[in-house]
C-alpha cells in the first residue's frame, strides 16, 4: 500500500472514530466528561500493548492468538510471587517480562525451528497452555494486595491522565521509527510481503518471525502489568476474555492485513480507539453482554472483509497497471 493510499485509509479510519464519538455524545452526555474520557484511554492503553505485538506477528503474515492469555499469565505469575511473599514490585515485573519473552520466542520456535503448519495452530495450543498455568500458579483464586510499584503503570496518572497511555504513546513513536526507519523493521514487512523471496535475498527469516513473536509476547507481559495495576488483582479465568480478538481487531481496523505485509502504528492506535470508545459506548448505554458480542463479532468480521476488499483493489490496479 502506498503512503498515499495508507494515509487515505487512515484517514477513513479517523473519521468513523470521530462519527461514533459524536453519536455516543448525542446519546449520553457523560461520555465527554474528562474522567470517562480518561477512562477509555486506560482501556485502550491494555489492548494497544496487545496489538503492538499482534502487528508485528500480522504484518509477517501470521497471528498470535495467545495474546491475552500471556497477558494474563504474566499477571499470574507476578499474583504467585506475591502471594509466596515477595516484596520486590521490580522483581515480579522483570520475571513477568522474561515469562512473556520466553512465551513468545516459543511461539517462535514453534513455527521457525519445529515447522508447525500455521501460527494459528501452534498460539492457539499455547493459549490454552496459559490458560491452564494461569488457574494453576494461583490456584484459581484471584490475588490482590500488590505493591505500589506493580500497579504503578496501571493505576498512575497526572492530572487524570494515565501513565499507561503516555507510555504507549512513546511505545508507538519507537515502534514506528523502528518499522519505517531500520533494516530489520523493513525485514519483517519483506517477510510478511513475500517470505521466500525475503529468504532468498540472504535475510534469516526464521530469527525475524522468532523477533516478532518474542516482541508479542513481551507486550503481552506489559499488558499484564497494565491490567494488575487498573483492577488491583490478577486472576486467571481472565485468560478466556477476548483479548486476542480485539488486538486482532484493532489491527486490522487500522490497515493490516492477514496476507501479510501491511499495517501501522498509526492506524493500529487508531484501530484500538476504536474498540475503546466501542466497548464504552456498550458500557455507558446499558446494552447487553450479548448484544455486546454480536455487535463485536460483527465488527470483526467487517474489519476482514475490508481487508479483503482492500487486497482485491490493491490486486486490480496492479493488473491495470501490468496492462498498459
Amino acid at each position: 500500500m502506498t503512503k498515499k493510499k495508507s494515509g487515505s485509509f487512515q484517514l477513513g479510519t479517523v473519521l468513523a472514530l470521530v462519527i461514533m464519538c459524536v453519536f455516543l455524545a448525542i446519546a449520553n452526555k457523560n461520555f465527554l466528561s474528562y474522567s470517562n474520557l480518561m477512562s477509555v484511554l486506560k482501556q485502550t492503553a491494555f489492548n494497544a500493548f496487545l496489538a503492538t505485538g499482534m502487528l508485528l506477528c500480522l504484518i509477517t503474515a501470521g497471528i498470535d492468538l495467545s495474546v491475552g492469555a500471556n497477558a494474563v499469565f504474566c499477571a499470574c505469575l507476578m499474583g504467585c510471587m506475591n502471594k509466596a511473599g515477595v516484596t520486590s514490585g521490580i522483581l515480579m515485573m522483570v520475571v513477568c517480562i522474561i515469562a512473556g519473552a520466553a512465551v513468545g520466542f516459543l511461539n517462535g520456535t514453534l513455527l521457525t525451528r519445529l515447522h508447525l503448519p500455521h501460527p494459528f495452530v501452534s498460539t492457539l495450543g499455547m493459549k490454552n497452555v496459559l490458560w491452564g498455568m494461569a488457574l494453576l500458579v494461583t490456584g484459581s483464586q484471584m490475588i490482590n494486595n500488590f505493591p505500589d510499584s506493580v500497579q504503578f503503570l496501571g493505576k498512575a496518572t497526572i492530572s487524570g491522565f494515565p501513565v499507561s497511555f503516555i507510555v504507549v504513546i512513546v511505545l508507538y513513536v519507537i515502534m514506528h521509527i523502528f518499522l519505517s526507519r531500520t533494516a530489520l523493521g523493513r525485514s519483517i514487512y519483506c517477510a510478511g510481503g513475500n517470505m521466500e523471496a525475503t529468504r532468498l535475498s540472504g535475510i534469516n527469516t526464521a530469527n525475524v518471525l522468532t523477533f516478532c513473536y518474542t516482541m508479542s509476547g513481551i507486550m503481552a507481559a506489559l499488558g499484564g502489568i497494565v491490567s494488575v495495576g487498573r483492577s488491583g488483582i490478577c486472576n486467571g479465568a481472565n485468560a478466556t476474555q477476548p483479548y486476542d480478538t480485539d488486538a486482532i481487531a484493532a489491527c486490522i481496523i487500522g490497515g493490516a492485513s492477514f496476507n501479510g505485509g501491511k499495517g501501522t502504528m498509526v492506524g493500529t492506535m487508531i484501530g484500538c480507539l476504536i474498540i475503546s470508545v466501542l466497548r464504552n459506548g456498550f458500557t455507558l448505554l446499558s446494552i447487553e453482554s450479548a448484544i455486546q458480542n454480536v455487535v463485536l463479532g460483527l465488527v470483526i468480521i467487517l474489519a476482514v472483509f475490508m481487508d479483503v476488499v482492500r487486497g482485491e483493489l490493491e490486486a486490480k490496479r496492479r493488473r491495470l497497471a501490468a496492462a498498459k
